[in-house]
């Protein structure tokens, strides 16, 4: 064999070998929930051995998200620390969006897919069943802690940058009863309509031209090197804010009695949900702030990340 044959052979090996070490550490997976299939990536730690049981973490990320952005990037963060990491995209959003009804920030809804990955967690071979917990960010830390509340299967939660209203927040945040009154009349018309012909009211999530969108300018989801992905809807169903304006994300924080952990910022959103949480809440949770992250700056800055990814890692650590 001559010397260019040989180096040819040498360099589609080492090809092979690192497509195939990667595969390894990236695992596309299925799950059902509620009768619907779910896509999510399976994250392995670097050098896992075969036949090993690992504690195991499921990250969701922010309202219209898609896997591939905060929650995935988190999930990276868990399998960098050790643990078998999930991010999955809920019903009706990204690759888990088979049609129907579609866009809906129903927090009860994706409470149940949660639950319903926790379930499918204990079926991986890496996974040790009695070791999972929750990693929620941003509005996904109320499911998050709904599903830690209602699944024996989850042993522990933390929440980066939660967005947890209840309805005096909603009322600050969404333009007193008046205005909260107005978007759920529209979500009511809209659930309506679609009841009658099928048809859904869809706006841009996030946009910096697009008066009808419901996030206008807003960093992180209008920045292609940031949250602007391929991978992300960007679509927001107006049947969403019923469920989501009714939603109290507090009414966990004297049930709850399974270690949990917050992490936020006075720089980021609404923290007073955070602080309300935190005052109510028994010995079994503690917060951790940050100085000057914004709420974006949780989703993506590698500074942030790090620092919080520490904290949840030590968090899960000690009560796994």
């Amino acid at each position: 064999m001559n010397i260019f044959l040989a180096l040819f052979f040498l360099s589609f090996a080492f090809i092979f070998l690192t497509i195939n070490a990667h595969s390894q550490q990236l695992r596309k997976v299925t799950f059902e929930s509620n009768g619907q299939s779910i896509a999510g990536d399976l994250y392995l730690p670097d050098g896992y051995t075969r036949g090993g049981k690992l504690p195991a973490v499921i990250v969701t990320g922010s309202w219209t998200s898609v896997k591939e952005q905060m929650a995935g990037g988190y999930a990276r963060e868990m399998a960098a620390r050790g643990y078998v990491a999930l991010a999955f995209d809920f019903r009706g959003w990204g690759e888990s969006n088979a049609g129907g009804i579609s866009f809906v920030e129903d927090p009860k809804a994706k409470t149940k897919d949660i639950i319903a990955a926790a379930e499918f967690l204990a079926t991986v071979p890496e996974v040790d069943p009695n070791r999972i917990a929750g990693l929620g960010v941003c509005a996904s830390a109320g499911y998050m802690l709904d599903a830690t509340q209602e699944s024996e299967r989850l042993s522990s939660v933390a929440v980066v940058a939660p967005w947890l209203h209840d309805a005096e927040i909603v009322d600050q945040v969404y333009g007193g009863e008046e205005g909260v009154s107005t978007l759920i009349q529209a979500s009511k018309e809209a659930e309506k309509t679609y009841r009658a012909t099928g048809e859904q009211t869809i706006l841009p999530a996030a946009s910096l031209t697009d008066p009808t969108a419901v996030m206008q300018a807003a960093p992180y989801y209008t920045e292609t090197d940031r949250g602007l992905i391929a991978e992300y809807d960007n679509q927001f169903n107006i049947m969403t804010w019923e469920p989501w304006l009714t939603y109290d994300a507090i009414q966990t924080a004297t049930t709850l009695h399974k270690p949990a952990l917050l992490i936020h910022s006075e720089e980021a959103a609404i923290p007073q949900g955070a602080k309300k949480y935190l005052s109510l809440a028994g010995e079994n949770t503690r917060g951790i702030w940050l100085e000057g992250v914004s709420q974006f700056d949780f989703y993506d800055r590698p500074a942030p990340m790090q620092r919080a990814a520490d904290e949840v890692a030590s968090h899960f650590a000690s009560t796994l």
